[in-house]
């Protein structure tokens, strides 16, 4: 008898469902740049960081006691969940808001989009199943391009702002690469565990940052509609989304899963067009082609009809 290998399993191709599901969590966080443009009228980005994790932690919390599912893998994984938090949470949603002080936001959404090149780059040395292929670096780059495209005039815009900036905006990019990858070290554990301990721990190093930096007065003041986006962003953007965000990396790799900082700038556009009366331009109709293109050659399967 031959003893079995131990090599770990590639993630499985994308299937429909996966593809349907990157796309639910794309307008999710899409959806995010709504919520956020409401609240932090009037919360100031750390206090608005807080409530977002924390509300959506007890929220998941709430969840797990009705379903009766237990915290504890990922109490017995506290290191890993804090790390998770830190990478994905904390560094990432600090360098951004840092860096958006002296960028536009056009080429913050491109830095931004540059994630799933880093997470190919950053998987292909720290992982043993997810190698860089020519037709996803391909797909990458069209959609990175298709990015640029579709923001324009306000990619111009902030092309002059400091290096150290744009250097913080990376930072942002990297830092999720990187929690992507600590992210695969969960897959045994169920997605709504996961997200509930990222979002916990989260919670637990936000508390004194905000406390160091703002003090307990006035943290709560704010209008019933500031506080409405709060919910939505707490509730549909974080703890929904990060639900579907951990079972795509258990079940589509890394890789894969980043894909979705691509689809997120095309999500907040419709959006913005559809419930905001914000006109599309014949600029962003053909960026959204070009990311549209990369995801078909990454997809790969229609590419293959056509040659076959």
């Amino acid at each position: 008898m031959t003893q079995a290998s131990t090599a770990p399993l590639p993630p499985q191709p994308m299937s429909l469902a996966h593809w349907a599901q990157l796309i639910l969590l794309g307008m999710l966080w899409g959806g995010s740049f709504f919520f956020a443009r409401v609240a932090v009228q009037e919360i100031p980005p750390l206090v608005l960081v807080l409530f977002r994790v924390f509300i959506a932690a007890l929220a998941l919390q709430l969840y797990l006691a009705a379903r009766r599912i237990s915290l504890m893998p990922a109490i017995r994984r506290a290191p890993t969940f804090l790390l998770l938090a830190t990478m994905n949470n904390i560094i990432p949603f600090s360098l951004m808001f840092l860096g958006q002080t002296e960028l536009g936001a056009g080429l913050a959404s491109v830095i931004n989009a540059t994630t799933p090149f880093w997470t190919i780059l950053v998987a292909a040395v720290l992982t043993a199943d997810e190698r860089i292929s020519a037709p996803k670096l391909a797909g990458v780059i069209l959609g990175i391009a298709g990015t640029a495209v579709m923001i324009g005039p306000g990619l111009l815009a902030g092309l002059g702002g400091p290096a150290w900036a744009k250097l913080a905006l990376l930072g942002t990019a990297l830092s999720y690469a990187f929690a992507f990858i600590v992210a695969r070290r969960l897959k045994s554990v169920p997605p709504a565990v996961t997200a509930t301990g990222q979002l916990t721990a989260s919670s637990l190093l936000m508390i004194p940052i905000v406390l160091f930096v703002h003090g307990p007065n006035g943290l709560f003041s704010a209008s019933p509609t500031a506080w409405a986006s709060v919910f939505g962003l707490a509730l549909l953007a974080t703890a929904l989304a990060y639900i579907l965000y951990f079972r795509l990396v258990a079940e589509a790799g890394a890789t894969n899963t980043s894909l979705v900082t691509l689809i997120v700038p095309v999500s907040a556009l419709l959006l913005g067009s559809l419930f905001l009366g914000e006109r599309l331009e014949l600029f962003e109709f053909a960026g959204m082609a070009l990311i549209g293109l990369g995801l078909i050659t990454i997809d790969g399967r229609l590419l293959r009809r056509m040659t076959a």
